[in-house]
């Protein structure tokens, strides 16, 4: 009797010692074990990196094809020009501020482009234009003052390009034919830049 009762008792003692070790070992498992929903797909990370576009560059002067044309007015007092800046150019730009606009006599008079408000950029994709209006006081008109400079073009740059990166844009009337800007006092104003899209092209 005594030899059974001690087996018994140690039978109990191997039971309770596997119950614990058992207990430890899940006890560990749910420490070490991260959710799979947690971790991130290294496949997913990569696709969203190489999906973001690059942001197009501004505008370069040379990227861009100018034309300045005098319009047509029935006022004594005030003449109106457009200057337009067309991206010819293979990739996207942002035309980002006021156009530098100078009319000058040789190296002596000259006569800039003073822009009123804060422009917003504009993007230009291929074949689009951006439109800034210019105006100013012709000479002999009242008030004029004896400051005038008179140039069949002008030296102008896209926003915020180096002074040396101005090109020379012949001044042309609505037929196309040479004009000259014959403009008198401080500044000539300019208006917002304005989008322009491209012409459409018809298909035959």
């Amino acid at each position: 009797m005594r030899a059974t009762t001690r087996l018994t008792a140690g039978l109990g003692v191997v039971t309770v010692g596997l119950a614990i070790t058992g207990c430890g070992h899940t006890a560990g498992q749910d420490r070490t074990t991260t959710p799979a929903s947690s971790v991130a797909s290294p496949s997913v990370t990569s696709s969203a990196t190489h999906s973001e576009a690059p942001k197009p560059a501004e505008c370069r002067t040379a990227s861009l094809t100018w034309t300045l044309v005098l319009l047509p007015t029935k006022s004594s007092s005030r003449r109106h020009a457009r200057l337009t800046a067309a991206n010819n150019g293979p990739r996207t730009c942002v035309f980002a501020g006021y156009p530098d606009v100078i009319v000058h006599n040789g190296k002596a008079n000259s006569i800039e482009g003073v822009g009123h408000g804060h422009p917003k950029k504009v993007t230009l994709h291929q074949g689009a234009r951006v439109t800034v209006d210019l105006q100013y006081t012709p000479r002999g008109a009242q008030g004029a003052g004896d400051y005038c400079v008179k140039e069949g073009e002008a030296l102008v740059s896209a926003p915020r390009n180096p002074d040396l990166e101005r090109t020379n844009v012949p001044v042309m009337d609505t037929h196309h034919a040479a004009a000259q800007i014959d403009a008198c006092g401080d500044s000539i104003s300019m208006s917002l830049p304005h989008y322009t899209p491209a012409p459409k092209t018809t298909t035959r």
